[in-house]
């Protein structure tokens, strides 16, 4: 018989798990054109099921990468929500109907359903193209951190070794690959290989609650079917989602006791199924109907723990992101957004290192900044899992969950994501909120609509911000037509072509890491952009002004909406769309600290 070939291989980043966290992490790193692998055990990609909600601001990250209207093209959009308490005559009724999102800021206010695999085939159809494919049947059967700290930190190395056996293989084939990496990203779910290989604990506890989870069409006189509806009746609580092509989902709050093998202490599939499942369901929404008329489409039956990861790091070498890293119960339907999140501040991080753009400590901001999202996630996971999964107070007990007070926990802005904040780092600087107030450092860039100052063409603000490696500068200019302010832009632009300017030092023609957008205050039939100094009009298409559309129906009113005043602001944007750091006009060396903090000085051509 021939002898298994191993063979060996260098990349950049090798991503473990081709789940949400590993396939926004690899598409991301794949448009910054950093030399990426992903691999996963699984033979073929999953077709239902799964996790399904998207958060507004998820929508936003994917906007940000080209990818959101494909999904809002073939998802379920989610406006309203309804509430459903037992009547006084038996069965359920309707209590109260709100928006689905209540975030003032959220530029998408409703969340997208859609299962999983259509999630992922997005990601995988935008980086197919740019020569990233899932390997799949390929599974690692080993890591090895270097323990040379010369090695460790040297960005350039590859101290990461992993390897990957090939499944399937025909003996004449390569069963084994070692493969020699810079980096190292754990995607790979709940019960991470890679987190148990570094030996990485997770903290927390088992949830007390068993729920079961059916997808399928029915017919049905539910009037709240294509809402998202929560339900608490006398037999246990029932959660239905909307989605795609007719289907629903519904979430059904099952008996432990029915569900649990005693002996091992988990769920055990073989004690009930999806006809149970929906039998259960049915019982608590009585006097509604709900008829199933085609074959279930998924289910699944699970107990979640409540944990998170004592460490999402080792060495900033080797990463873990998403359920490896914090798991929890899916009704803050926070598991897939969490995920992609996790990956997406993750990645830029990395491609910066990669690229030789930043120092190797920017990467220890994944694990600050994730971590305590992580922390502050579970904390509200408990609260509202205890709502959700609690009586009803109408039920003889004087702990019943009262409608107003799960109305009001449901209101919370944690869960569209768009309330996130970062706190100071390397990454983000703690000076001078006070010029911008609208734009909160360690928070994301809250869209608003601006005219285009050469052709009166409105644009949202966040459109402005793509993923495309650069740092964004907005250049608030103030009324350039006062000669004062004018003078003052003036002198910034002259301190900013220093050579000593953070422009010069971390940029060149050849590589430029910056992308200035100037957003003056004037009016759209008066306002010249070729009066402003070249560097901020390095293109027409970057300036542009604080007014309203030529109908005057949106816009204006930006300055205001971002607490800027009349003397104007430089407001740096980090590649996430993160604010990072606020400086007065004439304070050019403030960014110049910040960005002295994680960049490297760009190589002279």
């Amino acid at each position: 018989m021939p002898v298994p070939l191993v063979c060996h291989s260098e990349v950049d980043v090798l991503i473990i798990g081709a789940g949400p966290a590993g396939l926004m992490c690899a598409n991301a790193l794949a448009n910054a054109r950093v030399n990426v692998r992903i691999v996963d055990q699984r033979a073929f990609k999953i077709t239902a099921g799964h996790d399904d909600g998207i958060a507004p601001r998820t929508i936003e990250v994917l906007q940000s990468y080209g990818l959101a209207e494909r999904l809002l093209r073939e998802s379920c959009q989610l406006h309203l929500a309804a509430f459903y308490d037992p009547s006084s005559t038996g069965g359920i009724e309707l209590t109260n109907r709100i928006s689905n999102i209540t975030a003032p800021s959220a530029r998408y206010p409703f969340e997208a359903a859609l299962h999983q695999g259509a999630i992922q085939d997005i990601f995988i159809d935008s980086m197919t193209p740019l020569g990233v494919e899932v390997e799949r049947s390929t599974r690692p059967t080993s890591i090895e951190l270097s323990k040379d700290e010369s090695e460790l930190t040297d960005p350039t190395s590859h101290p990461v070794c992993v390897t990957l056996q090939k499944l399937g293989k025909s003996e004449d084939e390569s069963r084994e690959e070692i493969i020699h990496a810079k980096f190292v990203v754990g995607g790979d779910g709940a019960r991470s290989w890679t987190r148990k290989q570094l030996d990485i604990t997770m903290d927390g506890e088992q949830s007390n609650s068993t729920w079961g989870v059916v997808d399928l069409t029915a017919d049905t006189d539910f009037p709240d079917v294509r809402n998202k509806t929560f339900i608490h009746s006398n037999h246990g609580s029932v959660i239905f989602v909307p989605r795609e092509k007719d289907r629903i989902r519904i979430y059904v709050q099952l008996e432990a006791n029915d569900v649990i093998d005693p002996v091992s202490g988990r769920v055990d599939k073989e004690k009930i199924g999806p006809e149970q499942i929906l039998k259960t369901a049915q019982k608590a929404l009585e006097p509604y109907k709900v008829i199933r008329k085609s074959e279930f489409l998924w289910w699944t039956i699970y107990s979640v723990g409540q944990r998170v990861a004592s460490q999402f790091s080792i060495k900033n070498r080797v990463f873990i992101a998403g359920d490896a890293c914090h798991t929890h119960s899916p009704k803050a339907g926070q598991g897939m957004n969490a995920s992609i999140n996790d990956s997406r501040n993750l990645a830029w991080k990395i491609s910066l290192v990669v690229r030789g753009w930043a120092d190797m400590s920017l990467l220890s901001t994944y694990e600050s900044e994730r971590r305590k999202f992580a922390l502050d996630l579970i904390a509200f996971d408990k609260m509202w899992a205890a709502l959700v999964c609690g009586k009803p107070l109408t039920v003889p007990s004087s702990n019943g969950v009262s409608p107003d007070h799960f109305l009001k926990t449901f209101q919370t802005d944690f869960t569209t994501g768009v309330e996130i904040h970062y706190q100071p780092s390397v990454a983000v600087n703690d000076r001078n909120q006070e010029l911008a107030v609208g734009l909160v450092l360690g928070k994301r860039v809250p869209p608003h609509k601006l005219m285009r100052a050469a052709d009166a063409c409105p644009f949202e603000l966040q459109d402005l911000l793509p993923s495309d490696c650069l740092f964004k500068l907005l250049v608030f200019t103030g009324d350039f037509s006062d000669p004062l302010q004018q003078a003052r832009v003036e002198s910034m632009v002259t301190d900013m072509q220093k050579p000593e300017s953070f422009l010069n030092r971390y940029a060149t023609l050849e590589n430029p890491r910056f992308d200035v957008i100037t957003i003056s205050k004037g009016q759209k039939y008066e306002f010249s952009f070729l009066r402003l100094p070249t560097l901020l009009r390095s293109h027409w298409s970057k300036v542009f002004i604080d007014d309203t559309d030529a109908t005057g129906s949106f816009g204006g009113g930006g300055y205001s909406y971002y607490g800027v005043g009349s003397e104007g602001v430089l407001v740096a944007v980090r590649l996430d769309g993160y604010v990072g750091a606020i400086e007065p006009l004439n304070r050019v060396e403030v960014l110049d600290a910040y960005f002295a903090s994680f960049m490297k000085i760009a190589a002279q051509a």
